[in-house]
Order: structure tokens, then sequence, then C-alpha cells
């Protein structure tokens, strides 16, 4: 894969799409409303960071009816996926860090295909 370097710390740069990849480093493929709804943002914003983090590469996504999941991008240049293994883990010591990842263990409601979403 090519990634290049500014593109990808660009992305890393804004404090919400920092906190999607945290959770998506933690737990693997999550539908955007499980990720709106651990950060208590509107999806709107939430799927616009995700599909800035998507263009760039870091992230992908796949549909699954209405719903669509994202992860980590399994192919990234070791030298991307080396930042990430390291900053994330980091930022997920952080209060905040710690805090959406206790929203996310609190929020029991999972997104499937037989609900619907609010």
């Amino acid at each position: 894969m090519d990634l290049e370097s500014h593109p990808f710390f660009h992305a890393l740069s804004d404090p919400t799409r920092i906190r999607c990849l945290a959770l998506l480093h933690a737990h693997g493929d999550l539908c955007v409303c499980d990720l709106t709804r651990a950060l208590d943002q509107s999806q709107p914003k939430i799927s616009r960071h995700l599909a800035l983090l998507r263009d760039v590469g870091v992230v992908q996504a796949r549909r699954e009816g209405v719903w669509m999941h994202y992860h980590v991008n399994r192919e990234l240049p070791a030298w991307a996926k080396g930042v990430l293994d390291v900053a994330l883990p980091a930022f997920s010591a952080t209060p905040q860090g710690r805090a959406d990842q206790l929203a996310w263990a609190d929020k029991a409601e999972r997104c499937s295909p037989g609900e619907v979403n609010d």
C-alpha cells in the first residue's frame, strides 16, 4: 500500500478522529452507530471523520445492509502501523481515552442488522 506521510499525519491531527481510531484499534470492526454512542457525537460528524480516514487509507469500510462498519486498515505500511500501535494505546491511557473506552463498554446496545437506528 502506498501511503503518503503528510495526509496520514494530518488525519491523526483531529481529536475526534483519534478517538475513533483508538476505539477501532482496541475493538476491531465497529459500526458507525457504535462510535456515535460511545463518543456522544452526531452520526454525520462521525461519518465525515471516518470518510476522511478512509480516503487517506487509515481505515477500511464495509457495508452490512444500511450499516457501515469500519476497521483500521490491515494493509498499512509498517511505518504507519508502528505509529498507530504506539500512539493509540498511549491515547487510550489518557483521561479522555479511558472515558471513551468506558463509554464504549457501557453501551450494551450494539447495532445489528435487525435493529432500527435512532
